[in-house]
């Protein structure tokens, strides 16, 4: 049997994750394959993705920037990335470079493991409208939430969304009353990355019962958490997402369905922490 083999691209690609949650599972299932890194500058995607048949590489991950260029590039597309309008996931049948969409498992996979039955909560606010908010948007619709509103300061990026997605979706450019009956706040914008110690909401509008999650991974615990936190609200914080999108990658080119556990977790805590 051939060493199988995966990647994750981006430029630049040296502080993705991803090659350690692989990594760890290839280990811990004893399946003889690799996954790495490579740096591949947006000019060169195409000739990149143009080789893959060649190079012995049955697919790979995708990350910034080359999401929406992936998705203008690959042969057919999953449901998923059609309707959020770019592709993170790739691989190759029968000859053909296909391109999914799992950032949406991986916000709902997230929520399932740290807040089951987070969807009957009720309306959710979203904020932000960038790619990484068509995924959670669309993971909010497939859970059947049936009222969504998005929060951007640049009200006509949030009205294109919420015409992408129709019914039940609304836009808003400031956050307002919003919050007052809301069951779940999201924070799909960079705000509160990186010791940017900037709140993206106040979560002392929001009801008691609601769940506050942040896709923002680093730090773990973004300054909108915290506050909800010590409010006293349920948090979830960023990098489940992050260990949930691998799964439908890892099982396409391995063959293998992997889990996310606490171990793997705390491996990549410790990696974060460690930088």
């Amino acid at each position: 049997m051939a060493e199988k083999k995966a990647f994750v691209t981006g430029h630049p690609i040296a502080h993705s994750r991803s090659p350690k949650i692989h990594g760890h599972w290839l280990a811990k299932y004893g399946i003889d394959g690799t996954y790495q890194a490579i740096d591949v500058r947006p000019e060169d995607l195409a000739a990149f993705l143009g080789s893959l048949d060649k190079s012995g590489l049955r697919g790979g991950n995708v990350t910034i920037p080359h999401k929406e260029t992936a998705f203008a590039l690959v042969d057919r597309r999953d449901e998923a990335a059609e309707i959020i309008g770019a592709v993170n996931t790739l691989w190759l049948e029968d000859g053909v470079l296909w391109g999914g969409n799992s950032d949406w498992i991986g916000f709902a996979g997230n929520l399932d493991q740290y807040a089951p039955g987070w969807a009957a909560n009720g309306p959710a606010v979203v904020l932000g409208a960038g790619g990484a908010s068509r995924a959670v948007i669309h993971a909010l619709k497939q859970r059947g939430v049936k009222d969504i509103r998005i929060v951007n300061r640049t009200l006509p990026r949030a009205r294109e969304l919420a015409d992408r997605f129709g019914a039940g979706v609304s836009a808003h450019g400031a956050v307002g009353e919003l919050l007052a009956d809301a069951g779940l706040l999201v924070n799909t914008t960079s705000i509160g990355m990186h010791g940017d110690a900037t709140l993206a909401a106040d979560p002392g509008g929001l009801p008691d019962h609601a769940i506050v999650t942040d896709i923002v991974y680093v730090p773990l615990e973004t300054p909108l958490l915290a506050a909800a936190r010590a409010r006293g609200l349920k948090t979830v914080d960023g990098l489940g997402m992050l260990l949930h999108q691998a799964v439908p990658g890892f099982e396409r080119w391995f063959g293998k369905k992997p889990e996310v556990t606490p171990e793997l977790r705390r491996m990549i805590v410790a990696d974060i922490e460690g930088h």
